[in-house]
């Protein structure tokens, strides 16, 4: 009797200290991986949002910027992370792409994550170097159509979202470029400054600060609308490009296999950091915007993500497949 009294004493304390385990979490940092070097419009992103979602979760969230292979490099060391809420990713439309650019990938796109809610979204900006002979977005398309391999067009890495604008306007042009690559926006900007490339087609987030600062042109953006921040660029559509439009997004990630109650927290900390004011108005500088508060569920993050992958598999096809 005295033996199962024990059993039964040492099977609660197990119990409650799960129990305890679970209503702590977390318990310490968490790492926030960005897939892109420092500096660009992911790691901006990320910033902002994690120093948010510190504060609400009470323990630090670390940015890590793991960059390579167009952001498949940081999604595989998510990937392979503890599933305990600890190790976290921030990624764009490339994590969609990657699974037809990358066959070869170390992890399953469609199984590998959790998706814990949407962050935000808009378009990218082509812009070129402060010299380029080109001074409208008509005279731009109509020089690029004309060049076709002297352009020099500068991206953050196969299949980063750079590189994916770059794909759509060769295809909408007719022509192919000379694409130079980079480990990440921010030095592929600073080529663009420096006026080492022709040409960039970049998120707002970081193609805005840098037109503003006449550091680049600003020609056209990829949405169908304009941008309020740069009202005075036209879209791609009016600038000719009859079917042209490109949006990217943000989503937040765990490693599959991460508990619900731990979905269910981050979910909440994300939500509590894109309902701050600081941060709305950081991306409405930067020509961002949210989602709707009813596409901001894990849920509506899978279907989303499910969408962008069958998209792109469409939109890339086996001939654009790299190793």
């Amino acid at each position: 009797m005295r033996i199962l009294t024990r059993a039964i004493a040492a099977a609660a304390l197990v119990l409650s200290s799960g129990a305890l385990h679970a209503e702590t979490y977390p318990a310490r940092s968490i790492t926030l991986i960005v897939p892109f070097a420092a500096g660009g419009p992911s790691d901006a992103i990320a910033r902002l949002v994690g120093q948010s979602m510190s504060q609400s979760l009470g323990q630090q969230v670390v940015i890590e910027n793991v960059a390579g292979a167009g952001g498949t490099a940081g999604a595989a060391r998510a990937a392979k992370a503890d599933p305990d809420g600890y190790t976290l990713l921030i990624h764009h439309v490339a994590l969609a792409a990657g699974a037809s650019l990358y066959p070869k990938l170390t992890y399953d796109t469609m199984t590998a994550f959790a998706p814990l809610g949407l962050v935000n979204s808009g378009p990218m900006v082509l812009m070129s170097k402060k010299d380029y002979p080109a001074n409208d977005a008509a005279a731009l398309i109509a020089k690029l159509k004309a060049d076709g391999m002297k352009a020099t067009i500068a991206h953050a890495g196969v299949g980063s979202n750079s590189h994916l604008c770059t794909l759509l306007l060769q295809k909408a042009l007719g022509v192919t470029f000379t694409q130079v690559a980079y480990r990440g926006t921010g030095p592929a900007m600073n080529d663009l400054m420096s006026g080492q490339v022709d040409v960039l087609c970049d998120q707002s987030t970081t193609a805005v600060p840098q037109i503003e600062g006449n550091t680049v042109k600003g020609f056209a953006v990829t949405s169908k609308e304009r941008l309020p921040v740069l009202k005075d660029l036209p879209t791609l559509q009016e600038a000719g490009l009859k079917d042209f439009a490109f949006t990217i997004w943000h989503g937040l990630y765990a490693p599959a296999g991460t508990p619900p109650e731990v979905v269910a927290t981050l979910n909440k900390a994300l939500l509590q950091a894109l309902d701050d004011k600081n941060v709305q108005a950081r991306f409405a500088e930067v020509g961002t915007q949210l989602f709707p508060a009813d596409q901001r569920t894990p849920a509506a993050h899978q279907a989303q993500f499910a969408r962008e992958v069958a998209t792109w598999q469409a939109v890339i096809g086996k001939n654009e497949a790299k190793n």
